[in-house]
């Protein structure tokens, strides 16, 4: 099977639209990732790609949440990711929609289009500005292994399925010499293994194949030659030739059983009525009910025989998050355990951890009780949620008891539990708080483990977000134990995520007093707004502002030199955060100090002015208000210097047409003051 694919995008025909590129990238990663029917042949090829696509899924959609311009560079990159999931689902398509032995036979071509297409990708990652976009360090540390995995990627053909061909191959050159001879020459037994393999096991199966066989014999009769139309043709027959033997032989034998085996058949029909098991009972490799449910290092939890078996295999992902497994412990998730057997013995169900996959299954003719409950069951969306909050509380406590009294791996490995169930949903917040954890985690902060901090540190800010929880952390004394993290942590991410959780924090209002008041708080963040990455200056100013609402927080942050730290990221394109230190600077205008400080600076002016004519809709409000407050205060000299810079009014007028609503007033204010700055300036002409 040559799979003709989609063309890459020729960057020559121009870009999409950012907004619009996103969502086409987002729809088709969906359609993508969504795929409902793994091909059987090169189904370990089509779950790995599946998986990374799903992995920029997440990209595209955190990228798209921030809503902010991107850099050129970028939008190359996601043009060209655009093409190769375009080319990958084309692929996908065409391994679920053609005929299973002609993949089997294609098998090595089909697995080098995957390999082609990965490689593609790596080179697209390859021009992907990581440190200009505005995205979280998980996803940051994803696509940096997702590109460090594709680099290196190998060519990936299945031994399995090399096998397979090769038994396939020899029955299709036994019946090549057999159509002279007696049939015994062929093999049946070992073609019918062949056939059930690929996934031919009932007659409509075998229809099914031949169809595929015949229109892909259709297909290549144009191009493909004679001799791959003869291979084709081979295979329609063989399939027709093991359809008929194969299926006489079976109602052979079930005329034979039928009466003897009439009580086993009705009891297997009924054990084939699958019940409504809840989503989060089922393993997300195997599908069916959990019998004895794990947690891998990434949070997720699956069943262990299956888990076991991947990593056995020799994967070291999680199958769900496509995460790098940092070890490869299997904790026992005893509370998502005890609602499993719980839900069993509710629905009739075995519990035995080693019962097979059928016993997901229920006989109603055991017990036809069931039977009337089942619509009710299948509807009860409320008693499965409530099950899952059930499962975090005591995924939650059972945690938390680890941080109390495990060893120093096994509260890193607790903590980075806690960290990743903390990481979404309000509920689990809450659960989580209610189940002890704050007090742990903020003994945790002054852990010599820097992995153990960092992982307590985040957690914290992930449970600041809701609400009730500030209060909890607050209380349980974690502000000096955050501020001391700020300061000298052991992670730069540590220090980072403790600046945010001190914006976090400091939304309430009594907290912005409180940090306030720490004394190395503000210093600590204005040590991180001048040497942390772009993510930690963002946390650090955003913070800043919020602190600096208050009087007494922005004379202190005047005095611990903020104010030249701002004036220099302002002139630091790399830094990002233009707007953040802008709205700093304006706040602490509102006090004597920082008006003094402000002023000082010789560079500022120029500054404010090309943001007025270049700065965000934000920036410019805030260059604005700046140079408004400034004027205001009777200060000439920055008039003067206004009025004979040759762009500040035309950028003021501008704004003041087409600016927001802001921007507006306070540029019309600005003119006003200019104008009659000018008119004195004309009336004492020797002042």
């Amino acid at each position: 099977m040559d799979v003709t694919l989609p063309p890459p995008l020729m960057i020559s025909q121009g870009f999409l639209p950012t907004d619009s590129l996103l969502e086409s990238l987002i729809q088709i990663s969906n359609e993508v990732t969504t795929m409902e029917k793994i091909p059987i042949t090169q189904s370990n090829n089509v779950s790995t790609m599946i998986r990374r696509i799903k992995l920029l899924s997440s990209l595209f959609e955190e990228i798209q949440e921030t809503n902010t311009q991107l850099p050129p560079s970028s939008i190359l990159c996601l043009t060209e990711l655009y093409s190769v999931i375009r080319r990958v689902k084309s692929l996908i398509q065409a391994c679920q929609q053609g005929s299973c032995l002609w993949n089997l036979v294609r098998a090595e071509s089909i697995s080098n289009q995957f390999h082609v297409i990965v490689k593609e990708m790596s080179r697209a990652l390859d021009i992907l500005p990581l440190s200009l976009l505005k995205i979280g360090a998980d996803t940051r540390e994803q696509v940096e292994l997702l590109h460090r995995q594709v680099k290196r990627v190998d060519l990936m053909i299945d031994s399995k399925e090399v096998q397979r061909r090769e038994e396939l191959l020899q029955v299709m050159t036994a019946s090549t010499k057999s159509k002279s001879r007696s049939k015994a020459v062929i093999d049946f037994e070992k073609l019918e293994v062949i056939m059930t393999r690929i996934g031919l096991k009932t007659p409509f199966d075998y229809e099914e194949e031949i169809s595929k066989l015949e229109a892909e014999a259709e297909k290549q009769a144009g191009t493909g030659g004679l001799i791959v139309v003869s291979n084709i043709n081979n295979l329609i027959s063989l399939v027709s030739l093991s359809k008929s033997i194969v299926f006489s032989k079976q109602d052979h034998a079930i005329t034979q059983e039928e009466d003897k085996n009439s009580q086993s058949r009705r009891y297997s029909f009924s054990q084939s009525m699958v019940i409504n098991i809840p989503d989060e009972y089922r393993c997300p490799i195997s599908l069916d009910l959990m019998r004895d449910p794990v947690i891998v290092a990434s949070g997720h939890t699956y069943d262990r025989v299956s888990i076991a078996q991947w990593i056995n295999s020799g994967h070291h992902t999680c199958p769900k998050s496509g995460k790098r497994l940092i070890h490869m412990a299997l904790i026992p998730n005893y509370a998502l355990k005890s609602l499993i057997h719980q839900y069993c013995d509710e629905n009739n169900l075995p519990v035995d951890e080693n019962a097979p996959a059928t016993s997901s299954t229920h006989s109603f003719e055991k017990n036809p009780s069931v039977k009337r409950k089942l619509p009710e069951k299948a509807i009860d969306h409320i008693s499965a949620t409530k099950s899952a909050m059930d499962a975090v509380k005591m995924t939650a406590e059972f945690l938390v008891g680890k941080l109390a009294m495990g060893s120093v791996d096994i509260q890193r490995q607790a903590a980075y539990e806690l960290r990743l169930l903390a990481k979404t949903g309000m509920d689990n917040r809450r659960l989580i708080s209610e189940a002890g954890a704050i007090p742990f985690l903020v003994t945790l902060l002054s852990s010599h483990d820097p992995r153990i901090q960092e992982h307590a540190v985040t957690t914290l800010l992930n449970l600041s977000i809701f609400e009730n929880n500030k209060v909890l952390i607050v209380a349980a004394g974690a502000i000096d134990s955050i501020v001391d993290v700020l300061g000298s942590g052991k992670t730069m991410e540590a220090r980072e995520n403790a600046a945010a959780a001190i914006f976090s924090l400091s939304l309430i209002d009594d907290y912005k007093v409180v940090i306030g008041s720490r004394p190395k708080a503000i210093p600590y963040l204005i040590e991180l707004l001048k040497d942390g990455t772009t993510t930690g200056k963002r946390d650090a100013a955003t913070a800043l502002i919020n602190l600096a609402v208050y009087s007494v927080n922005k004379v202190n942050v005047v005095v611990s030199g903020a104010i030249p730290v701002l004036i220099d990221l302002l002139m630091d394109d790399k830094a990002g955060i233009t707007d953040d230190a802008l709205a700093v600077l304006s706040l602490l205008l509102g006090c004597c100090e920082g008006r003094e400080e402000i002023r000082k600076s010789k560079v500022l002016v120029p500054i404010l002015i090309d943001l007025l004519r270049f700065g965000s809709p934000k920036g410019k409000e805030n260059s604005i208000t700046l140079l408004l407050g400034l004027c205001k205060d009777g200060d000439d000299e920055v008039a003067r210097r206004l009025l004979m810079n040759p762009r500040s009014i035309p950028s003021l007028q501008s704004l003041a047409a087409d600016g927001s609503m802001k921007a507006q007033r306070k540029a019309d204010a600005l003119l006003r003051l200019l104008n009659r700055c000018c008119s004195q300036s004309y009336r004492n002409p020797f002042e």
